[in-house]
């Protein structure tokens, strides 16, 4: 007798993609399983150590303004905290923390746990379970069919029914790792692999490919020399990445990371072993990520450049461990002794884990509809790694979108989707189901047309709205989110109000701040917008700014009236972007508009590309394989010209 249970929701794996979706399936009220390969992977950070970076820290700020923890327990876990690109406009601002990395596992299993309607369970999901089903979504024998998922079976042979199933695989399917000539069929750091599921996907019709990522040595960090490389401190003041959590609530004592250099002898030592890599004597098949490269392919690719920037970071607090960002590698492990050891402040240092590549199965996201649901299988989704996407944070943005949708779905209600225009999701899952994607996707603010609107100081502003009618934002921190957007609006309309005069106080006001006299009198808008001013800068111009505004650094933190420091910076930090980017702003206001009148042109599921006139056949593949459903997602589909899209609203006539 094997074991049989039902619920509603089944969440295979439990990644940074699991977590996110199996909470917002359980706290949307569904009785939800998540099943892991081991209770040791639950949030594992196999790679880097860290949370954010470069858009990556927008993905993150938006899963907090939704509702998805992710945001919450980097603060709970962080040991560095930086906002990068401080020195850039306000769109490229992204903040990156760094990890302890058992700890931010630990409290992300402790927060599963805690959910009443989530049970975490260890097994390997070998098989799904379906039915076929007509068109009409009645049972059939014959005709044009599709597929109904009805759960799970183990490998084991345990069998749990379910009306919803979202794959969350990661990287572990068939997973395979490489360094040199080194092969163990296991997942990272050791932890077994997912062997079965794959056939069951491929027997439903489900097409999979192969992918690669790898990850650099860790080293023993006392082993290491210090002193000849550049001290990296996190920033004196720490930005909260959840919107709910203070800087005084999470500040803490931070541990520095250090940056080094390849040197001419580590590039001498590559190429004299390039035949030894895996990835260039064709032992890796898989596709690897152009944006995060191997040092062998760094070395190959840009023979120009005689150095690398390398960066030294601790896993965690109670570890000597460091792990080696820049040095991602497959060579064998003779060789990577050799490159450690060519490195300043390295010369002595032991290797704790070698670096290795790892292959595994993945899907093409464009089999999926934009709620992350594929196509030909009803109730079925999938999210992170496994849609062919890089990293933590897009994994963890489309957990939480599948998991809602998941929920959605069961609840009989539409599947939120994201559009390009909302947010930094939107933007993924939009190029992951539309854009045929070659190798591992990263989020990069290149890929964001709107990347002044969608910036992560913003984020709340944006999506919090979505995250309270989905249900995952409480009463309470909604209540707040509506003082803190009365607030910022109000106080906008009064700055651009407010005349100031052009008398003498006024001028010698200017004068004393380098800036050109006015002959006529202006808005407090008008000279915040000047680059030589901040909103901040003009207070004593300004009569009329309310004392919480004006005097917020001196408040008594027990006075009834008292509002948050920390949400009142975020709050001036609104009023001064929007004032000095409002022309910006505007212009891709009216951008946002025209695509979205494209967006509301809608494609009908039954239509029949063969019957439109004038298509080319590469744009009527394109076009049949992807299934826009709309204009705008036509438009943006590789292959499909202006002229296709034309051709398509003529036939619709739209």
């Amino acid at each position: 007798m094997n074991v049989e249970e039902t619920y509603d929701i089944v969440i295979v794996g439990a990644g940074h993609a699991g977590c996110e979706a199996a909470l917002a399936a359980a706290r949307l009220g569904f009785e939800t399983i998540m099943f892991t390969v081991s209770m040791d992977s639950v949030a594992l950070m196999p790679c880097n150590p860290n949370i954010g970076g470069s858009s990556k820290g927008h993905l993150v700020r938006e899963i907090d303004a939704l509702g998805g923890e992710m945001g919450k327990n980097i603060d709970k876990t962080f040991i560095q905290s930086k906002m990068l690109n401080v020195s850039k406009g306000p769109a490229v601002h992204s903040l990156r923390a760094q990890a302890d990395k058992g700890e931010y596992t630990k409290q992300m299993r402790m927060t599963l746990q805690k959910d009443p309607k989530l049970t975490l369970r260890q097994g390997e999901v070998a098989e799904l379970l379906y039915e076929e089903i007509s068109e009409d979504g009645t049972s059939a024998d014959d005709g044009n069919k599709h597929c109904k998922v009805t759960g799970v079976k183990t490998f084991s042979g345990a069998v749990y029914h379910a009306k919803a199933v979202v794959l969350c695989t990661g990287v572990y399917l068939k997973a395979m790792c490489i360094y040199g000539d080194t092969i163990t069929y296991t997942g990272p750091n050791g932890l077994m692999s997912a062997d079965h599921l794959s056939k069951s996907m491929t027997d439903m019709g489900i097409n999979l490919r192969r992918f690669k990522t790898g990850t650099p040595p860790r080293l023993d960090g006392n082993t290491i020399d210090y002193s000849k490389m550049a001290e990296q401190k996190g920033d004196e003041h720490i930005q909260p990445f959840s919107f709910t959590n203070k800087e005084e609530d999470i500040m803490r004592d931070q541990i520095s990371c250090w940056l080094t250099y390849t040197s001419e002898e580590t590039h001498d030592i590559i190429h004299e072993n390039i035949d030894r890599s895996p990835l260039y004597s064709g032992v890796i098949k898989g596709t690897g990520p152009r944006y995060c490269p191997s040092i062998e392919d760094k070395v190959m690719k840009f023979p120009d450049k005689n150095r690398h920037q390398l960066f030294v970071e601790p896993e965690g607090e109670f570890t000597s461990e460091m792990y080696l960002d820049g040095l991602s590698s497959s060579m064998p492990e003779d060789v990577q002794y050799r490159m450690v050891h060519s490195i300043p402040g390295l010369e002595n240092a032991k290797i704790v884990r070698p670096a290795y590549a790892i292959e595994y199965d993945c899907i093409s996201a464009t089999d999926l509809k934009p709620s992350l649901e594929f196509k030909a299988v009803d109730g079925l989704f999938s999210a992170g790694q496994l849609n062919g996407s890089s990293g933590y944070e897009e994994a963890g943005a489309q957990g939480l979108i599948a998991g809602i949708n998941a929920a959605r779905k069961l609840s009989g209600k539409e599947p939120i989707v994201l559009s390009r225009s909302d947010g930094y999701i939107g933007v993924l899952i939009d190029d992951l189901v539309t854009k045929e994607t070659r190798e591992p996707y990263r989020m990069m603010t290149s890929r964001a047309e709107y990347r002044l609107l969608l910036r992560q100081d913003n984020a709340d502003l944006r999506l919090t709205d979505i995250g309270h009618d989905i249900g995952l934002i409480d009463e309470e921190r909604y209540k707040k989110f509506c003082e803190k957007r009365r607030i910022i609006e109000s106080e906008i309309e009064r700055l651009k109000a407010v005349k100031i005069g052009a008398g003498k106080e006024t001028q010698e006001f200017l004068a004393k701040n380098e800036s050109s006299p006015i002959h006529t009198a202006v808005s407090l808008a008008e000279l915040i917008r000047r680059p030589e001013f901040s909103y901040e800068a003009v207070a004593e111009l300004d009569a009329e700014r309310p004392d919480y505004l004006k005097n917020y650094k001196d408040a008594d933190e027990e006075s009834e009236d008292f509002i948050d420091k920390g949400v009142i910076k975020e709050i001036i930090e609104q009023i001064e972007i929007s004032i000095k980017y409002e022309g910006y702003i505007d212009r891709q206001m009216k951008q946002v508009a025209h695509f979205q009148r494209m967006e509301e042109k809608r494609i009908p599921d039954d239509i029949d590309y063969a019957k439109v006139k004038n298509l080319r056949i590469e744009a009527r593949q394109k076009l049949e394989a992807v299934r826009p459903q709309s204009i705008g997602q036509a438009s943006r589909i590789s292959g499909v010209s202006p002229a296709d899209v034309t051709m398509i609203m003529l036939y619709l006539n739209i």
